[in-house]
């Protein structure tokens, strides 16, 4: 049994002559659905299925003729990517128990771990996002960010307000084949991005963001706001080291991941979907913050980096290396599933399993579902999901 799902139940939808794909490809905007389409490898515009509740703008899901391979435009930000997400999972169109899901989509990048032009595949996305914000014109003299998780009065403190989206953990074993698959790939490049990667050799601590694009095992930051700057990368990581037990790699900076994976977490508490084959792949298209002697806000604005295209392209370099690698070696391998050799699922253990990230609540450290309300002289603490317990040390990821 995999880890995590010892709890699963099992669906009341019937599924009866329902599509089973074998991999559903998430797109989050045009240009990442756009390099899907017209691909010699096979027709992802054979069939157009409209479903209730997916985005206006991307009103159909798009399958190959034989509904092996979907891929579904969900539309940027957390709220268009849970209530697109959550259409296609309950539709009764799909049977979805034996899907892969591949998030296909580009993401800013920490230079101290990859640089733009890479392929990264994730075992957690962190909601960086979920958390107090001061103005930085405003904060206490030794406050280094603006940011205090939620339920603490410190940066450097895990919060006690626990609302379930804050850290997703996936398959570690899967992580990897995604990656020996896409190692394969040559990944596109262009001029102007080698040009402004190289302004990152000017501090020894962007090695990583000057080299040129490869595939790397780290994790992604979810946040609504699209963040630029050392100091919010900087402050970004630590959370994420911080929500992550310590075990975490922040380097690609998104807006959906972990509506998504709530999502199909919910989904694979009903039995609709298998949370064990989830990929996490974002492809780097521009440096979350600036180069030694450059303004934060010329990078985000001005800059001509040179690597959207390049990012997009690698989408599909790298990622029809998976799922070609998916589908080739599906009876042998992958029908039956990859078994976890992890904990995977959210930070309550909703799956079954213990997760090697989160507070473990002792009694002297309660954890609050959801917030801590004021009710005059007084703080009524909501704690129906307390935990006590050691944190499992996971193995560290990084580049590869």
């Amino acid at each position: 049994m995999k880890p995590g799902f010892e709890h699963t139940k099992k669906s009341t939808n019937s599924t009866t002559g329902a599509l089973k794909p074998k991999m559903f490809i998430i797109s989050m905007f045009e240009p990442e659905a756009e390099v899907w389409y017209g691909i010699p490898e096979f027709n992802l515009l054979a069939l157009n299925i409209s479903l209730p509740g997916l985005s206006p703008r991307y009103s159909d899901v798009h399958c190959t003729v034989d509904g092996e391979v979907c891929q579904l435009t969900i539309g940027e930000s957390e709220i268009n990517a849970a209530s697109s997400v959550l259409a296609v999972a309950l539709s009764a169109k799909f049977n979805l128990t034996a899907t892969y899901w591949m998030v296909a989509g580009i993401a800013g990048i920490n230079p101290e771990i990859a640089s733009t032009g890479s392929v990264t595949f994730a075992r957690f996305a962190v909601q960086v996002g979920l958390q107090y914000e001061f103005d930085m014109r405003e904060l206490p003299a030794n406050f280094t960010t603006g940011y205090v998780p939620l339920g603490v009065t410190s940066p450097d403190q895990y919060p006690k307000s626990i609302y379930g989206t804050e850290v997703f953990e996936v398959n570690t074993a899967l992580q990897d084949i995604a990656i020996a698959y896409a190692k394969t790939a040559s990944l596109n490049d262009s001029a102007d991005a080698i040009a402004y990667r190289a302004n990152y050799m000017k501090d020894d601590i962007y090695a990583a963001g000057a080299a040129s694009p490869g595939v790397y095992a780290c994790d992604v930051a979810t946040s609504d706001v699209y963040f630029s700057g050392r100091l919010l990368g900087e402050a970004f990581s630590n959370y994420t080291r911080l929500m992550t037990n310590g075990t975490g790699i922040y380097c690609t900076a998104a807006q959906e991941d972990n509506a998504t994976l709530e999502v199909l977490l919910r989904a694979a508490i009903a039995g609709l979907v298998d949370f064990s084959r989830i990929i996490v792949m974002r492809t780097a298209s521009d440096y979350d913050r600036q180069f030694p002697g450059e303004e934060a806000y010329f990078n985000l604005f001005y800059a001509n980096q040179g690597s959207f295209l390049p990012a997009v392209k690698n989408l599909y370099l790298a990622g029809i290396k998976v799922v070609n690698g998916v589908l080739g070696e599906w009876d042998t391998k992958f029908a039956k599933g990859i078994p976890a050799p992890n904990y995977i699922g959210d930070i309550f253990g909703s799956l079954g399993g213990t997760p090697d990230f989160g507070p473990f609540a002792s009694s002297d450290n309660p954890v609050v579902v959801g917030r801590e309300l004021n009710y005059g002289d007084g703080r009524r603490n909501i704690r129906n999901h307390r935990r006590e317990g050691a944190g499992i040390k996971a193995r560290v990821i990084g580049g590869a």
